[in-house]
């Protein structure tokens, strides 16, 4: 199971929470779409990277995604020429998405946005966000590996990538994003925790205990240690890596959940932290995978 459906399988599960509360998630999701397809980003310009949040929120809603019209969106980039790094992820897995959803003929060849991405492989095997770098990210990492997924291709070299992952692990038991960075942050470590699961890795349970030391007393995540407040991005993905380790946080569940309805607001969406005063696709749908696995 590609890393993209994992996550949707257990945001599937929200509803269980939400109650008839996922009925306004639905509407905030179906108004964030724009005529043309795409989803808004938090200017209200359709863009491709809120374009795969809006898609798979709908989808673990079970909702129908309105194929023709975002396949028209996702057309109008082609095989992705000029695109940066991050969207060029984007676009194969919001093809996969309107893919899974129903027959497409129209989407752009695999080969053709993957040959893309492989030019942003990092000299010792990862992926960077910009061309020609030496050291590959944590979290370039997993949007390539996904993207392979996606598209049911093979990652070439699969084991220098995992090379690369293991120069961005911390003395502490974490992963920084980038190296030579000495202290771990979640979502870093998150994302390798996840990559290395998917490519067959076995990854140290003491990097579970690391994610678990990130919880706070009143709920919810840090994304580092210092972090002057915990976030639902952070607290979405630490939860998805500890079921991934199969770690329990039966412990911290209550606490977790009281976070998360700090941050829900009846339009239908989630903030991403207490100082957050505008709602998006993207941490609606980290609302969803968080509740997803607080709901097991």
């Amino acid at each position: 199971m590609s890393m993209r459906l994992e996550m949707l399988q257990v945001a599937r599960l929200a509803p269980k929470l939400l109650g008839e509360s996922a009925g306004l998630v639905r509407d905030f999701l179906q108004r964030q779409q724009n005529d043309d397809g795409g989803f808004k980003d938090r200017a209200g310009k359709s863009d491709l990277y809120y374009t795969v949040f809006g898609l798979d929120s709908l989808v673990a809603l079970q909702v129908e995604v309105p194929i023709v019209q975002t396949a028209t969106y996702l057309n109008s980039f082609a095989n992705g020429e000029g695109l940066d790094f991050v969207h060029l992820c984007c676009l194969g897995r919001a093809w996969a998405s309107v893919s899974n959803q129903g027959r497409v003929d129209s989407g752009p060849a695999a080969t053709s946005i993957l040959q893309r991405i492989e030019a942003f492989r990092a000299a010792d095997g990862g992926y960077h966000p910009g061309r020609g770098s030496q050291f590959g990210t944590a979290y370039a990492a997993f949007l390539a590996a996904g993207a392979y997924q996606d598209f049911k291709a093979e990652l070439p070299d699969a084991m220098r990538l995992v090379q690369s992952l293991k120069f961005l692990e911390t003395t502490d038991g974490a992963w920084a994003n980038e190296r030579n960075v000495r202290i771990g942050s979640t979502n870093a470590t998150a994302a390798a925790i996840t990559t290395l699961r998917n490519l067959s890795v076995p990854v140290n349970h003491a990097a579970g205990s690391w994610l678990l030391g990130r919880c706070q007393p009143e709920g919810g995540f840090l994304a580092a240690p210092g972090a002057p407040v915990p976030d639902l991005l952070s607290t979405a993905t630490a939860l998805h890596a500890l079921a991934g380790l199969q770690v329990s946080f039966e412990h911290i569940k209550e606490k977790c959940l009281d976070f998360i309805d700090t941050l829900w607001t009846n339009e239908g969406a989630f903030h991403g932290q207490w100082g957050d005063d505008q709602l998006d696709c993207e941490y609606t749908f980290y609302g969803l995978l968080a509740l997803g696995h607080l709901s097991l």
